[in-house]
Order: structure tokens, then C-alpha cells, then sequence
């Protein structure tokens, strides 16, 4: 019986291990790159602290069951995003935007929830399918641009299904060859690391909306801290003045 992993998977591994220390160096020297990353440490806390409310509400079980499928999700993403597996990261961070989707529609309709976790397949299919879902938000908001459209499909071209651009995430150089295994290059970290930002606003928002006022207050101060830092980084139009 053998008592050690396979040589090439240690090399493998150890490959994996460069491309992460490479990947600190590289976020380390970019102040926008830490800020998506602590907007997104934030948002896991959300998720924690949304995991530890004592409830028996059912339809509070279902937040929380999906607060610890997106800090699951958030973890796996940066794992493999920092080991050089940009494609797989970005299939993981498709299950993020469909959960960040599912999380908006029920806090803005609460009656919802009992009827998802009660669903058959087929009303699942009919009134729940990511598409449904992303027509009724929008359908909500009055929005008109297809966003959530947009971003659902670059995520599914680029990582979630076998295609022709499949290849785009597999090239360290743009117009270079694709690539087995893990590389690290600082547009394509860049890239990742900004959606996962943009997905862990979304998602914390959420959360911290099926709170009870006051429950940890300072994980949620601090959420909300670094949302408003986020906006005001990267879309200041959006921000109020005070």
C-alpha cells in the first residue's frame, strides 16, 4: 500500500504553493486588490454570524443553510483563485452570483422562502431557475440593461461550460498559448479577485437585511464600513454624500 501521494501530485502541489506566495507579493502591492479582499473576509463573517443565530424559524434556516453554501463557496474560490486555478474559481464564483441572486429576491419577498424550500421540481424549475430568478429582480428594480443577465453569462462562457472561449482563463498571456495547471498573472488575478468583491457586497447586504437589530453588532458595523469604502472606491456616483 503506498503511504505517500503520487511524486507528480507533491510537484503538483508545490507548484500550487509558488503561484500563492506570488499572488501575496502581488496583492500585497495593490491597495484596490486588499480592499476586495477584506469587503469579501467581511461578508464570510456575515455568513458566520448569520450561522450562529439560534432560530427555529424554518425559512431563517434556509438564509442561513445559504450563508454557509456563500462562505464555503467564497473560501473554495480563493483557494484555488491564489493556486492558479483562475477557470475553476470563477465556476465556483457562478454559484455565489446564483446564491447572491436567490438571497436578494427573498429579502425583498419574505413569503418566498417557504415557497422555494417547499417547491417540487417542477416549481422549482418554473418560478426558481436562475433565469426565473433574474427576471423577477429585475423585473422588481425596474431594470431594463440586463446587468445580472450579463454577468451570469460571462461567468458561464468563461468557466461554467465547455466552449470555444473556454481557453480565455487558461492563458497566462493574452494571445498566448492556454496552459495546464496552475500560473498566476496580475490581470487575470485582478479579474478574479474584483468579481469576488462585487459578489461579496452583494451577498453581506443580504445577510445583514434577515438580521434582528443588534445581533453582532460589530461584525456588521464593520461590513457595512467597508461596503460603503468599496462603493466609494470603485463607484463613487453611487455614494450619497453626508
Amino acid at each position: 500500500m503506498h503511504k505517500e501521494l503520487p511524486p507528480n501530485l507533491e510537484r503538483l502541489h508545490a507548484a500550487e504553493e509558488e503561484r500563492r506566495e506570488k499572488a501575496r507579493h502581488m496583492i500585497a502591492g495593490d491597495a484596490r486588490l486588499r480592499l476586495h479582499l477584506a469587503v469579501t473576509e467581511a461578508a464570510m463573517e456575515m455568513a458566520d454570524i448569520t450561522r450562529q443565530f439560534d432560530t427555529s424559524d424554518e425559512d431563517l434556516k434556509v438564509v442561513q443553510m445559504l450563508a454557509m453554501r456563500t462562505f464555503n463557496a467564497f473560501a473554495a474560490a480563493f483557494k484555488l483563485m491564489l493556486s492558479g486555478y483562475h477557470q475553476n474559481s470563477a465556476l465556483i464564483l457562478r454559484d455565489v452570483l446564483e446564491t447572491a441572486f436567490l438571497l436578494d429576491l427573498f429579502d425583498g419577498n419574505r413569503s418566498l422562502i417557504e415557497r422555494w424550500r417547499l417547491a417540487d421540481k417542477k416549481a422549482l424549475k418554473e418560478e426558481f431557475s436562475p433565469v426565473k430568478v433574474r427576471i423577477a429582480l429585475d423585473t422588481r428594480d425596474g431594470n431594463t440593461l440586463n446587468k445580472r443577465y450579463e454577468m451570469y453569462e460571462m461567468f458561464s462562457i468563461l468557466a461554467g461550460h465547455p466552449n470555444m472561449n473556454s481557453h480565455l482563463m487558461m492563458r497566462p498571456e493574452k494571445g498566448g498559448d492556454a496552459v495546464s495547471g496552475p500560473f498566476m498573472e496580475l490581470t487575470t488575478l485582478q479579474a478574479g479577485v474584483s468579481e469576488m468583491g462585487r459578489l461579496a457586497v452583494q451577498v453581506g447586504k443580504s445577510l445583514d437585511a434577515f438580521l434582528p437589530p443588534g445581533w453582532c453588532a460589530p461584525s456588521r458595523v464593520k461590513f457595512g464600513r467597508l461596503r460603503l469604502e468599496w462603493f466609494g472606491t470603485f463607484y463613487p456616483s453611487l455614494v450619497k454624500p453626508a
